[in-house]
């Protein structure tokens, strides 16, 4: 069976400066930001965003990992486990479909006073059963429930998105 793409490398490249774009637009006050990857995908995200961040302005970029099992997200895990108060944080994932992970993702924040926290994801699915709204989307895609989204990843390179 044939692969729906719906993002090839191309426009994956155009999305993630688009976010980027904004990010600098959204938050030109600030002197810093930390960026937080979910892991696997939303790591590679995380490193590319912040790759271009930093070709465009002179933001300070902190890039920690957050691990979560995405199927049972009682237990998340994070590379810098302080630091958060007055920050600006930016939680980043691949593709957010029902907002369970990124609601779980918050977990570890939540012990701190940042002074915001922000979601982007590449491809956002319209099933949310959890109260998050995504700050930066790449692309919004309405699927039936049975239909799910892959992004692929080679190395740091994010090569595209397809439907199944």
């Amino acid at each position: 069976m044939a692969r729906k793409y719906i993002l090839d490398a191309g426009a994956v490249k155009s999305k993630l400066q688009r976010m980027a774009l904004e990010i600098i637009e959204n938050n030109l006050e600030e002197k810093s930001l930390i960026l937080v990857g979910i892991r696997e995908k939303g790591s590679v995200i995380a490193r590319n965003i912040e790759r271009i961040l930093n070709e465009l302005n002179g933001f300070s970029i902190e890039l920690i990992e957050l691990s979560i099992d995405k199927k049972n997200p009682g237990k998340v895990e994070i590379t810098k486990a302080s630091g958060f108060d007055g920050q600006v944080v930016i939680l980043i994932d691949d593709v957010a479909s029902s907002g369970r992970t990124m609601l779980y993702a918050l977990k570890p924040f939540l012990e701190f006073h940042p002074r915001k926290i922000l979601t982007l994801a590449l491809v956002e699915r319209t099933h949310k059963l959890f109260p998050i709204n995504l700050d930066y989307i790449g692309l919004s895609v309405a699927t039936t429930l049975q239909e799910h989204i892959y992004v692929e990843v080679s190395g740091e390179a994010v090569t595209g998105a397809y439907l199944e």
